[in-house]
C-alpha cells in the first residue's frame, strides 16, 4: 500500500466559499511534524487508518497527495454529496471543490467510502481538533454577498471600475463638503464649497502612517465627528434664521421641544410627525454615509500607499502656498481652509464660556440695587393707580421702519395716537434692545422685569430661582397692590408666577374662549383684552387696595396666518365669531414658504395688535390707569432681516400729566410711535430707571 511521505504532504489551502462547510482540518501533532503515524505496535500505520483510530477527518490534501485512484464506490459516494449538503441546507460549490482537489487517488477514494461508511452508522461526538462547524447567518450571508459582488465584478470589469471610481468620487465630495460647510444661509454657495480643507489633508496623512484596525477606527471616529459637527451646522442656519444668533450645545437643546410645538400648531400633527420622522432618519444617514465614506477613502489610500502619499504631500503644498499667500477662489473666498478647526475651537470656547458664565451670573443676580428697599419705599408715585404692563409679541423695530411692515404699521400707530388724545390720554415711547431675537419671549419678559440681562435658558433659570426683585413683584412687596396675570399662551404649568409676584393668574384655559386657534396663538388679542377686562379690570380690588396687571398678547406671534380681524367689543361672546375669520385667512404653510408675504403678513398682526390694545384703554380705561406697553423681540430674520437690530418700541400711556412728567429726563418720543433717533436703553436698564423714576428709594443688597 502507498505510504504518505513527509515530502509529499501539499502545502495547506483554505477556500472559503458562501455555502459549502468549511474543509479545513487538523491533522494530529506527528503528522504536522512531518513523522508518520505509528500504531501501537510501532509499526506504521496508513494516514486514513491512523485518522479513523484518532476519531479525526484526515487533511483532504494529504489524503490526495497518499490516496490513488479512485474506486468505484469513492465515487458513488461523491455522487451522494451533493444530496447530503442539501440536506444540511448547504449548497455545494462544485468550481470550489474541484479547485481545491488535484486528481483523485485510489487511497483518497478509499479514505472517503470509509468516511461515508461512518456517518452512516452511530454518530461519533466531533472532538475539539475536528473540523470546523459550517458557517451560518451573518457570516455565511456576508459571504454569499461577496462571491456575488464578485462575480459580477468579474463579468462586468468595465462597469465595475466605473462604478467604483464614481462612489470614490462621491466620497470624496461628502467629506470635502462637511469639512468646509458654512453655518448660514446667507454663507452657503458655490464658492464656499471649492476649497482645500487642511483638515482634509491632515488626515490622509495619519491615515497613511497607521495600521489597519486603527486606521479604521481613526476613519470611523473622524466620520462620526464630521456628522457632529454638519449637524451643528445646520442647526446653526435654523438658529440664525430663526433667533439671530448660533446654536449653543449646551443650553439651547431644551428648545427643540418648543419648536416640535410651534410646527404642529403652524402645520398640524400629522406633518409634524411627518417632519419628526424624516429628520431623524436623514440625521442617521448623514453619521452612517459620512462613516462609511471616511472608511472607504482610508482603505482606498492604503491600497494605493505611493499614489496616496505623493497626492497628501502636493494637496498641503497647496493648501501652505493658499493660506501664506492669501490666494482666492470665486467671490474672494480663500482657498485654503481650515473651517472645521476653527469651529471645533469655536464650540469648545463655546462650551467653557457657557459653564463659566453659569457661576458668574448666578453672583451677578445676587447683587440689587432696590433688594433692601422697604416696602413704604417703593414705587410710591404710582399709589393709587391701574397699572397695566403688556407685552405684544415680536413688536420689534421692523415693524415701524422697515419698508414694506412699516407704512401699515405707522399709520395705525398715529390713527390711534389721535384716537387716544381725543379719549385724553398721552404717551412718550423710546427704544429698548431686547435681550433675545425672533423668539424665546420669556427671555425678554424677564431681562425687562428683572433688571437682569437674561439672554439665554440658563440664566432665565437662575433668576426664576432667585430672589431678586421683579418690577411686578415690587407692586406686590408694597402691600398696596393686588397683582394679576393674564397669559393667553401659557398651556401648562406656570411656577414662574411666584418670581413674578403675582396673586392670580388666568391662563390660556382659563379665560373660556370657545373659538378656533390662530396657528401658535390661541385666541385673538381682543378676546383676551375683553375676557381681562371681564375677570380683571371692572372689578375692584379688595380692601381698597390698587391693582398691577401683567398681559402677554400673542395674535402676532409667528408664522402671522390666519390674522384676526377687529370685531364689535359686545358681540365678542365665547369666541365663536371667530370660526369665520379664522377659514377665511391665509394659511400657515403658504405664508411660511413666501418671505415676502410673511413680512406684510407681520405688518398686519403688529396693527391687529396694537388696535385691540389702544382700543381697550380707550373703551375701558379710566383716569387712573396707566399701560406700559412694548415688543419683547424682534421678528425672525427671514423677516427683519439678516443685519437687524434687537430694538424694541416701548411706550408708557396715560391721563394723569404728573405719570409722563416723571420720564420727561429721558427724552422719549412724544405719541406711540418712537422717533428714530430717539434713546436707546438696554432693555436690562428699564428696572431701575422705571423704579427710580416713580418714586423707588434704592437701598443695595449683596450676598
Amino acid at each position: 500500500m502507498p505510504v504518505a511521505e513527509p515530502g509529499d504532504a501539499a502545502p495547506e489551502a483554505t477556500a472559503e466559499t458562501d455555502n459549502a462547510p468549511e474543509t479545513t482540518a487538523e491533522t494530529d501533532t506527528e503528522a504536522e511534524a512531518g513523522t508518520k503515524p505509528e500504531a501501537v505496535d510501532g509499526t506504521e500505520r496508513e494516514p486514513e487508518a491512523a485518522a479513523a483510530a484518532d476519531g479525526t477527518e484526515p487533511e483532504p490534501e494529504v489524503a490526495e497527495a497518499a490516496a490513488g485512484p479512485k474506486t468505484e464506490a469513492a465515487a458513488a459516494a461523491d455522487r451522494t454529496e451533493p444530496e447530503a449538503a442539501a440536506a444540511d441546507g448547504t449548497e455545494a460549490e462544485p468550481e470550489a471543490a474541484e479547485a481545491a482537489a488535484g486528481p483523485k487517488t485510489e487511497a483518497a477514494d478509499r479514505t472517503e467510502a470509509a468516511v461515508d461508511a461512518d456517518a452512516g452508522s452511530e454518530s461519533v461526538p466531533v472532538p475539539e481538533d475536528g473540523p470546523r462547524p459550517r458557517r451560518r447567518g451573518w457570516a455565511a450571508w456576508s459571504g454569499r454577498v461577496r462571491e456575488r459582488r464578485q462575480t459580477w465584478r468579474d463579468a462586468h470589469p468595465t462597469a465595475s471600475s466605473a462604478l467604483s471610481i464614481g462612489v470614490n468620487v462621491l466620497c470624496a465630495v461628502l467629506v470635502i463638503a462637511a469639512l468646509v460647510m458654512p453655518n448660514s444661509l446667507a454663507g452657503l454657495g458655490p464658492a464656499k464649497f471649492l476649497r482645500i480643507p487642511s483638515e482634509g489633508v491632515v488626515a490622509a496623512a495619519v491615515a497613511l502612517v497607521l495600521p489597519r484596525r486603527p486606521r479604521i477606527v481613526m476613519a470611523v471616529v473622524f466620520g462620526v465627528v464630521l456628522g457632529a459637527l454638519t449637524l451643528v451646522n445646520f442647526m446653526d442656519m435654523g438658529f440664525y434664521e430663526y433667533l439671530g444668533r448660533n446654536f449653543n450645545p449646551v443650553l439651547d437643546w431644551s428648545l427643540l421641544g418648543d419648536a416640535e410645538a410651534y410646527l404642529e400648531d403652524t402645520l398640524g400633527r400629522t406633518a409634524t410627525v411627518a417632519i419628526s420622522v424624516s429628520a431623524v432618519v436623514l440625521l442617521l444617514l448623514l453619521f452612517v454615509l459620512l462613516a462609511l465614506a471616511t472608511v472607504r477613502l482610508s482603505n482606498l489610500l492604503a491600497r494605493h500607499p505611493g499614489r496616496a502619499t505623493r497626492g497628501t504631500l502636493i494637496a498641503g503644498v497647496v493648501w501652505i502656498t493658499c493660506s501664506s499667500f492669501g490666494l482666492q477662489g470665486l467671490g474672494g473666498v480663500p482657498l485654503a481652509s481650515d473651517r472645521t478647526a476653527v469651529a471645533l475651537k469655536a464650540r469648545s470656547q463655546q462650551v467653557r464660556d457657557t459653564l463659566r458664565d453659569e457661576a458668574e451670573f448666578r453672583k451677578v443676580a445676587k447683587v440689587d440695587a432696590f433688594g433692601n428697599t422697604p416696602p413704604d419705599q417703593l414705587l410710591t408715585s404710582l399709589r393709587g393707580k391701574d397699572v397695566v404692563f403688556t407685552f405684544i409679541e415680536s413688536y420689534g423695530r421692523s415693524a415701524i421702519e422697515d419698508p414694506i411692515e412699516a407704512p401699515g404699521v405707522d399709520n395705525t400707530l398715529a390713527v390711534r395716537t389721535q384716537a387716544l388724545a381725543k379719549a385724553g390720554y398721552h404717551a412718550k415711547s423710546g427704544w429698548l434692545t431686547s435681550a433675545t431675537y425672533g423668539g424665546s419671549s420669556w427671555l425678554g419678559h424677564s431681562t425687562t422685569m428683572s433688571g437682569l440681562w437674561v439672554s439665554n435658558q440658563q440664566r432665565y433659570r437662575t433668576v426664576m430661582a432667585s430672589d431678586h426683585l421683579s418690577i411686578t413683584k415690587a407692586f406686590q412687596k408694597t402691600g398696596d397692590f393686588d397683582t394679576v396675570g393674564v397669559m393667553p399662551g401659557i398651556q401648562k404649568g406656570w411656577p414662574e408666577q411666584s418670581y413674578y409676584g403675582l396673586d392670580k393668574v388666568y391662563n390660556a384655559f382659563q379665560l373660556g374662549y370657545r373659538g378656533p386657534k390662530f396657528s401658535w396663538s390661541t385666541m385673538p388679542d381682543q378676546y383676551a383684552l375683553q375676557q381681562f377686562q371681564d375677570r380683571v379690570h371692572s372689578k375692584k380690588p379688595a380692601d381698597g387696595k390698587s391693582r398691577m396687571s401683567f398681559l402677554i398678547l400673542t395674535s402676532s406671534h409667528q408664522p402671522w396666518a390666519p390674522i384676526p380681524k377687529m370685531v364689535p367689543w359686545d358681540q365678542l361672546g365665547d369666541g365663536s365669531v371667530f370660526n369665520a375669520i379664522q377659514k377665511a385667512g391665509n394659511k400657515a404653510s403658504d405664508v411660511i414658504a413666501d418671505t415676502t408675504k410673511s413680512r406684510q403678513e407681520y405688518g398686519k398682526s403688529v396693527q391687529y395688535s396694537v388696535t385691540a390694545l389702544t382700543e381697550w384703554l380707550e373703551r375701558y380705561g379710566n383716569d387712573n390707569t396707566v399701560l406700559v406697553f412694548l415688543g419683547d423681540h424682534q421678528p425672525i430674520a427671514r423677516v427683519s432681516g439678516n443685519h437687524a437690530s434687537r430694538d424694541v418700541p416701548i411706550s408708557i400711556v396715560a391721563k394723569d400729566p404728573k405719570v409722563l412728567d416723571a420720564v420727561n429726563s429721558w427724552n422719549w418720543t412724544d405719541g406711540l410711535r418712537p422717533a428714530h433717533n430717539a434713546p436707546v436703553w438696554k432693555m436690562s436698564a428699564f428696572r431701575d430707571k422705571f423704579l427710580a423714576a416713580y418714586g423707588s428709594t434704592p437701598d443695595p443688597k449683596s450676598n
